[in-house]
């Protein structure tokens, strides 16, 4: 069964474009030109991807990827940026996006980073990181690695898939500085075809999150290579 591509594009050119060589590979590809009219078929109809542009009429991508995710919509969604513009590149990232294509850009890199998102996706089924225990704990950060769910104090706290994969990736390696490519290659594969920048953005947002806990444990930023995970005082070890 082939993928379902829902583009969100309104440039008749660029449209035609994504949907020609979508098409050509072997994805089902719709095609719409308008931001309400794209977030509704994202939220009424099923879709293995979407690639959504940030210049739209009606609602701009942030916001039609804002209320996707809202609507806890997990189709993973790939957008299209302007060249230079790495505000909307992080923009997108901290509202959801799982990656970016910047614009002109050729038809490979275009095929490529379908084909790397939609194995990811599938990867995703099952936790990037395997363990037989049912919680680990640190201090007030409780982590429930089957149900991807992360509770500091007594709180749930909403983290995203990679979020939550990069936390689980860091306290099972407690004091041990972990650099941004191997995180990019643990969390998000080693076909990932994006920038080291991702890695940053997501670390980023989970440190705001984890703040909530004032015993919970915090990440550091180790110039130059990576992250380190530190533990509250007191505790040499996670509890399982």
């Amino acid at each position: 069964m082939s993928h379902k591509v829902l583009v969100i594009e309104d440039e008749p050119t660029l449209a035609r474009l994504l949907s020609y060589n979508l098409t050509q590979e072997g994805y089902e590809t719709t095609v719409i030109d308008h931001g309400g009219e794209g977030l509704q078929a994202a939220l009424q109809r099923s879709f293995d991807l979407i690639i959504l542009d940030i210049m739209l009429p009606g609602l701009n991508g942030f916001e039609v990827l804002t209320r996707i995710r809202q609507n806890g919509v997990r189709t993973p969604v790939i957008i299209l940026t302007a060249r230079n513009a790495e505000e909307e590149v992080v923009q997108g990232l901290k509202h959801g996006a799982d990656d970016y294509i910047t614009k002109p850009f050729g038809v490979a890199e275009l095929l490529a980073r379908v084909s790397a998102v939609l194995r990811r996706t599938q990867q995703d089924e099952a936790p990037a990181v395997q363990t037989n225990e049912k919680v680990i704990t640190v201090g007030e950060l409780s982590i429930f690695p089957e149900k991807y769910e992360v509770i500091v104090g007594g709180e749930p706290i909403p983290l995203r898939p990679k979020e939550f994969e990069v936390l689980l990736y860091l306290v099972q390696r407690p004091g041990m500085v972990i650099t941004r490519d191997d995180l990019m290659n643990v969390v998000w594969g080693f076909d990932y075809i994006g920038g080291q920048r991702t890695v940053d953005v997501h670390v980023s947002s989970l440190r705001k999150k984890l703040e909530l806990g004032q015993q919970s444990v915090q990440i550091e930023s180790i110039r130059g290579v990576g992250y380190k995970l530190v533990m509250p005082k007191k505790l040499a070890n996670p509890k399982r």
